[in-house]
């Protein structure tokens, strides 16, 4: 049973009420082509290509890829964009 002095200091905990960023992540498919990966993260993101090609090298070897963190609206607003370009994308608080 929890005690109700600690409930109420967890709950008047400063830290209790950040809120932790959101994440949206590319997740690999098999329909769109790592140039095409990779030229929708320059355009949506301004990465260089450089840092483009990278995270399509870690979507396409490790299954997925963080490409931006923040506000939940905005990482919403990430994700509409992605899936309007066709990739497959989702968003999630940052556990870290």
């Amino acid at each position: 049973m929890v005690k109700t002095e600690e409930k109420v200091e967890e709950l008047t905990n400063p830290n209790f009420f950040i809120d932790r960023p959101w994440i949206t992540i590319v997740w690999d498919d098999p329909v769109n082509l790592m140039t095409y990966v990779t030229y929708v993260l320059m355009s949506l993101f301004g990465y260089s290509k450089e840092r483009a090609h990278e995270l399509m090298l870690q979507i396409h070897n490790e299954g997925k890829a963080v490409v931006s963190s923040g506000r939940r609206e905005e990482m919403e607003r990430d994700v509409q964009r992605l899936h309007e370009k066709g990739l497959w994308a989702t968003l999630q608080r940052d556990d870290q």
